[in-house]
């Protein structure tokens, strides 16, 4: 089955974090060939505290040969790696260095206490679906009648996304 993973970042070497948890992730047994993956995109920053910095988003999509909790397990492990604190009090939507995403596998729909399949707000951020759409544009979301084309499309106008990096 195919998974595809968001990341991002708005602290620090932006664009380093995103290299790296995307040279861990390949890495992982759980993920193998063909791999898609978007350019980077210059996002806004979307329900962030005040003067939080702009996001580097991409979005990588490859073969899933584990479960989808093997693959949150080493998605975890490369942000704990690469400096995200997710233990104790934190702020909705705070500034971070890297942030990874589940954001679906295959037609999965499930809800647990650590994953949800889809990701529940996947339809409605820019930052996700442009992306997504570069690599998978007539891709059906499980639960979603209309391919990640035409879900950006119909998103209101707004949000900066807007590719400015490849390969990385």
């Amino acid at each position: 089955m195919r998974a595809a993973i968001a990341f991002g970042s708005n602290l620090g070497d932006r664009l380093r974090m995103l290299r790296h948890a995307r040279a861990c992730l390949l890495a992982s047994p759980v993920l193998a060939p063909p791999i898609l993956a978007s350019r980077i995109y210059l996002t806004s920053p979307v329900d962030c505290p005040p003067g939080s910095d702009s996001f580097l988003n991409a979005v990588l999509e490859a073969e899933l040969t584990g479960a989808p909790a093997d693959l949150l397990r080493d998605m975890r492990a490369t942000e704990q790696a690469l400096g995200r604190d997710r233990t104790g009090p934190i702020a909705p939507n705070a500034p971070r260095s890297i942030d990874l995403d589940l954001l679906y596998a295959g037609q999965c729909q499930f809800a647990t206490g650590h994953l949800i399949l889809p990701h529940p707000r996947l339809a409605q951020r820019r930052f996700v679906l442009a992306p997504l759409a570069e690599i998978r544009p007539t891709l059906i979301l499980p639960g979603q009648s209309r391919p990640v084309a035409e879900l950006l499309d119909a998103l209101p106008p707004g949000d900066l996304a807007e590719p400015i990096l490849e390969p990385w």
